[in-house]
């Protein structure tokens, strides 16, 4: 190498080290030390309600979630507008989009899975679990084969008229797109509620609201949840995940989790419970948060998973 050959390979070394240390080696798409704009609040959109639960987004950013006591489906869209959806919906819970477009919901007024169109128009898809009735599906989550996983937990309800459970554990399940007999994937819980899974579908994420557990699990193709791992001690209702792979539990206000399991931020909510969460929104870059009464918005600095 000439004397000049080598004067032009060290110059480009500085400025190449020069750039890796003004970016921190990382590109500039690297995750923000919190994932909470700065300076936002939640913000209070409605306080009408008896219980919300189930945020789900659909592919235009809206929203939409239940006021379960009151069995109907609320749209917030993305200008901000809150309208009924759907009244008369089996006491929808948890709420979830499928590959489709179709809203599938946790309908626990007979322990059943339903399937509505953007129009309001039900189908039920699964009503039993070997001849028995399900305890009460909960939350769920969709992969990319329109297969649904679901919480089963049992929640003993008013409008029952039944008083015990008739199947004997708790457990998550899957129902197969096209199927109407749902599988056990995971047991040995004491009260399975709120679920979500990554964006590429392999990992799983379960929390278990009766031993104040969240588990993560690696999903087989088979859709079975093994590899089991405390992922954090925390009594949770709903979960959802963001882009950077952290994830949100709901319970007392909102707690977030890095990928590691180790806490980076807690959200105070000015309610006696918060359920449940979802991002939405045209950028996904807002969480809507379902609050006993309320619904409340706040404004991020990180993204949903699409």
């Amino acid at each position: 190498m000439t004397s000049r050959s080598l004067l032009l390979s060290l110059l480009s070394m500085s400025i190449l080290t020069s750039v890796a240390c003004k970016s921190g080696g990382q590109s500039t798409g690297s995750a923000p030390a919190t994932p909470v704009a700065p300076g936002a609040q939640p913000v209070l959109v409605s306080k009408q309600f008896s219980f919300t639960e189930g945020p789900a987004v659909d592919k235009a950013g809206n929203i939409f979630f239940t006021d379960q006591p009151n069995d109907k489906i609320w749209k917030y869209d993305t200008e901000g507008k809150l309208s009924l959806f759907l009244d008369k919906t089996g006491r929808a819970n948890g709420l979830y989009f499928d590959r489709k477009g179709q809203l599938i919901a946790c309908a626990d007024a007979n322990n059943e899975l339903w399937s509505i169109t953007p129009e309001g128009k039900s189908t039920i898809l699964m009503d039993n679990y070997q001849g028995k009735k399900m305890n009460g599906p909960n939350d769920l989550w969709i992969d990319k084969t329109n297969g649904i996983f679901f919480t089963d937990p049992y929640y003993q309800r008013d409008y029952w008229t039944r008083k015990t459970p008739e199947l004997d554990k708790m457990h998550v399940y899957y129902l197969a797109a096209g199927t109407r007999t749902p599988v056990v994937v995971a047991d040995s819980f004491a009260r399975p509620n709120g679920i979500v899974g990554s964006k590429d579908g392999k990992i799983m994420y379960v929390a278990d609201i009766g031993a104040g557990k969240i588990y993560k699990y690696t999903v087989e193709k088979d859709a079975r949840l093994t590899n089991r791992t405390l992922f954090a001690s925390q009594t949770a209702d709903g979960i959802t995940l963001d882009n950077q792979g952290n994830l949100y539990a709901a319970g007392n206000g909102v707690t977030v989790y890095n990928p590691k399991g180790e806490k980076i931020q807690h959200i105070p909510i000015p309610e006696k419970w918060t359920a449940n969460l979802c991002f939405g929104g045209p950028k996904r870059d807002v969480l809507f948060i379902t609050a006993s009464t309320a619904v409340y918005t706040l404004q991020m600095q990180v993204k949903g998973i699409e």
